[in-house]
């Protein structure tokens, strides 16, 4: 901390109440924080009492934390002012509770804190108790204050200690020898330099004498318990706790097992690895060993939870190798490395970007502070790592060698019953070739890339809209191994997906939506999850993989995956190209399994038939999400990678598995409209979510003809109307339509609103009407697609030259448009935008998930053609 001493404030002389030492200490100043290395509490309180009883005699505001289990330092009918804040609440909130007092009681003010000691205890982590220090102490020094600390000699690692003399003003050593106190100055900033050289004995009275002799001092020493010259002579509080938890697991293998021990250290240690979430803990407690929770450690960079993702992976596995061993042998290893939750905190708190990160919990203004050169992200983004946590990634780095890997977000919110943070954080591929450096240096973007999307406005509105603001996020990391086979200049498995328990699209009176769902494309699964381009992807019904949604040979060639995703090893960089470009010459490549040909002198094209027909996939898949849903109790979706192998076998890479947000897969029992009702729009063909009846009271249609006529910026710019029309429709039943894939990234082929954009809309249709060639990719699976679901967001497609789809668009637009009232600055988009706010009950629309139909029925002509007056 880059502190100045500052003139005594006008009225307020701080003291140590021992003129003595206040002599030896050059006096005390305001904002001076001193901090009393002890090896007693006896010896802590004997400074503490003379300087609030100076304190108190001079009329100061004298605040005592008291919320360790010592003794109390100071009486509670003292004449001090004491709050109780609690470490078992969490760093989070008792950081919280200490700063709320301090801003409460303003400037220059006097602190007695507990020994910190117990912090480090509490929070089991030493580090943890400096980003406390380094967050208080230049708080304190700003309002003027002067505080004692009390922490213990020799009892914690250099994460902490560290933290504490770099921030603090003042560090003293304490020793008692011969029943005398002694004191040495380690630190005092901007004093004379030569008082540190020199040991202080306390005399009778307030009187500090200087210790000159040296046999008195190498006895003082000698005695004082000093660790020894190895850095490990001092280990972390995780240190003690899981070389305590091996020596119980070794018992097992020695054939002595003490269930009773390991059932108390896999509970304890469960809490420090692993988010508190009573489903989660669930199938920990069903499926995890301790010897698992020794192998997850073994592999971690720094302390605290290791998230949702990696938790989710974990225990899938786990259910795998105890309810399907023959699948689970079937599995590639996983040889992941988890970067701990704390590793988050503490590059928060050495960056100053702490307090910034705590102020977006405040919905006034969660969104200020982010942008720009000075903003949040940009300043993560130039942020540093201690040089510990450095080594440890240099020491992963050098395990993976040269292979590839991806970091990936793994939050303590992410991947929850209820809150699947689908495509909200980052995840960023390192391609790792090069120089260590160079691959060092990309490592550490990649980790400042994924905790600055944290801050991302796109987080932060999912954070909001589910009421998560106020809650603790923490980033943890999942760094995996990058699936495939080595060799050639393009890296990437053979093919990667995604796999939905539930089938939310039954497009065939035969399939099943309790069989489960996978959307499969060659190359890295990004295609799998992102609406990227106008390419398309293979779905099979796991109950009936033989169907699919196009109806002859032309329309499966025309809608088969074109491009691929894969990592250039020259490039050193994630490219997209032609399919049959990126595989030719890849020899392990199963190209008969994957790709089908009309006749012998058409080129291939991607259906993944032969993977379908002649191998075990569909089946190893069934049982693979059944089983986990099984014991999940829930719907689950999963992310895998496939890989061929040379004796011709495969192997899965699971590579995620969350709680799929879906509210069920009924929906309501009756979606047939009655006989002869005036239909505004029907649809066959694409309804995603389940049945149900809805009374849509607005309608925002975007005007296919005129957002094609339009060009990029246009377009971009009626997104942004969207978004705003959005804003204003929380509470009513919105039913808005437009032409193309809603959410695609490219505007040329759709409308790229982001999720925020259409929160509260109830459903939501794509008109494909934006090429004759493009029709709407049914993206299950990806991150877009997942957030409609979560939110119940009926979902649903228009084809308006099919049989059996239709719109009257005349009767949406002889609706008055109400744009122009409801947002009169963007009154000049009333030709592309019409929203019309038809009369209550007008129209009905009934969707029919099962038999993939829907409509939207209207009432009588006089009562649609009622004026829009209503609210916003």
């Amino acid at each position: 901390m880059n502190t100045q001493s500052m003139p005594h404030a006008r009225g307020f002389a701080p003291t140590t109440g021992l003129p003595g030492l206040d002599a030896v200490l050059s006096g005390v100043a305001p904002g001076d924080n001193i901090v009393w290395q002890i090896q007693s509490l006896d010896d802590y309180g004997a400074l503490v009492r003379p300087y609030a009883a100076a304190a108190l005699a001079r009329g100061d505001r004298l605040i005592y934390f008291r919320f360790a289990s010592h003794v109390a330092l100071l009486p509670d009918d003292g004449g001090a002012e004491i709050h109780h804040p609690r470490p078992e609440d969490g760093f989070d909130a008792f950081v919280d509770q200490v700063h709320s007092v301090i801003e409460a009681a303003g400037p220059q003010a006097l602190y007695v804190f507990d020994c910190l000691s117990e912090l480090a205890d509490a929070w089991q982590s030493d580090r943890m108790l400096g980003n406390f220090f380094r967050l208080t102490c230049p708080r304190l020094f700003d309002l003027d204050t002067v505080t004692y600390f009390g922490v213990l000699r020799n009892r914690h690692a250099h994460a902490g200690m560290d933290m504490i003399t770099d921030t603090t003003q003042y560090l003293l050593d304490v020793f008692r020898c011969r029943d005398r106190l002694y004191i040495k100055p380690i630190k005092l900033q901007h004093r004379s330099a030569a008082v540190m050289n020199l040991i202080h004995a306390w005399e009778a009275g307030d009187r500090f004498r200087p210790v000159a002799d040296s046999g008195t001092v190498a006895e003082i020493l000698a005695g004082s318990g000093w660790p020894g010259l190895e850095d490990e002579q001092i280990r972390s509080h995780w240190q003690q706790l899981f070389d305590a938890a091996r020596t119980v697991s070794a018992l097992r293998r020695a054939g002595v097992p003490d269930t009773s021990a390991e059932a108390s250290w896999f509970a304890r240690l469960a809490r420090l690895l692993f988010p508190e979430e009573a489903g989660l803990q669930r199938l920990l407690e069903r499926y995890l060993s301790l010897d698992d929770l020794l192998a997850v450690r073994a592999r971690m960079i720094g302390i605290g939870t290791i998230g949702g993702k990696a938790a989710g992976m974990l225990v899938a596995r786990a259910v795998l190798r105890r309810d399907a061993p023959a699948l689970h042998a079937r599995l590639e290893a996983h040889d992941s490395f988890c970067v701990g939750s704390e590793v988050f905190d503490t590059f928060f708190v050495r960056n100053g970007l702490w307090w910034i990160r705590r102020r977006q919990r405040d919905p006034a203004g969660f969104l200020q502070e982010l942008d720009g050169d000075d903003g949040a992200r940009a300043r993560i983004l130039r942020g540093s790592f201690p040089d510990a946590t450095v080594r440890q990634f240099e020491a992963m780095l050098d395990y993976f060698g040269e292979w590839p890997f991806i970091v990936r977000s793994s939050s303590r919110l992410e991947d929850r019953y209820g809150n699947a943070f689908a495509g909200q954080y980052d995840s960023v591929f390192c391609v790792n070739q090069g120089p260590r450096e160079k691959r060092l240096a990309d490592l550490l973007d990649a980790v400042r890339q994924v905790y600055a999307s944290t801050l991302s406005e796109q987080a932060l509105r999912y954070r909001q809209r589910r009421g998560l603001l106020d809650e603790h996020e923490q980033m943890a990391l999942l760094i995996m191994r990058v699936s495939g086979t080595a060799g050639g200049r393009y890296f990437h498995p053979h093919a990667a997906g995604v796999g939905l328990s539930v089938n939310p699209y039954p497009w065939n009176p035969r399939i099943d939506m309790k069989a489960g769902v996978v959307r499969l494309v060659a190359g890295l699964g990004t295609r799998a999850v992102d609406r990227a381009d106008d390419d398309y992807t293979r779905l099979i019904a796991l109950n009936a993989p033989e169907l699919r949604p196009e109806t002859n040979f032309g329309a499966i060639a025309r809608h088969a995956q074109r491009r691929m995703d894969t990592l250039d090893l020259e490039r050193n960089e994630v490219v997209t190209g032609p399919f049959t470009e990126l595989v030719r010459g890849q020899r392990d490549f199963p190209e008969a399994l994957f790709t089908t040909r009309e006749s012998p002198e058409r080129p291939t094209f991607l259906t993944f038939d032969g993977l379908i027909t002649r191998t075990d996939f569909v089946a190893d898949l069934l049982q693979l999400l059944a089983s986990l849903h099984a014991a999940y109790a829930h719907a689950v979706e999963i992310e895998f990678a496939l890989n061929f192998v040379p004796d011709g076998g495969y192997r899965i890479n699971l590579l995620q598995c969350r709680p799929m947000q879906v509210r069920s897969v009924e929906g309501v029992a009756e979606v047939e409209p009655p006989a002869g009702a005036a239909k505004l729009l029907s649809a066959r063909g694409a309804v995603i979510g389940p049945g149900r009846v809805i009374r849509p009271d607005r309608v925002v249609y975007v005007r296919p003809a005129a957002y094609g006529a339009l060009n990029q910026a246009r377009r971009l710019a009626v997104t942004r109307v969207l978004g705003r029309l959005n804003a204003l429709a929380e509470g009513r039943c919105v039913l808005m339509l437009g032409p193309g894939r809603w959410g695609s990234k490219d505007p040329f082929l759709g409308i790229p609103v982001l999720f925020s954009e259409i929160n509260h809309v109830a459903a939501l249709c794509e008109i494909v009407a934006m090429h004759d060639t493009l029709v709407p990719d049914v993206s299950l699976g990806t991150h877009f697609l997942n957030e409609l679901i979560e939110a119940d967001l009926l979902y649903f497609a228009l084809f308006p030259k099919l049989a059996g789809n239709e719109i009257d668009e005349d009767a949406i637009l002889r609706l008055p448009n109400r744009l122009g009232v409801l947002l009169p600055g963007d009154a000049e988009w009333a030709g592309v935008i019409h929203v019309a706010d038809p009369a209550p009950g007008a129209l009905t629309l009934y969707a029919d998930a099962a038999g993939q139909r829907l409509a939207v029925t209207m009432a009588s002509a006089d009562d649609e053609a009622s004026t829009g007056e209503g609210s916003a």
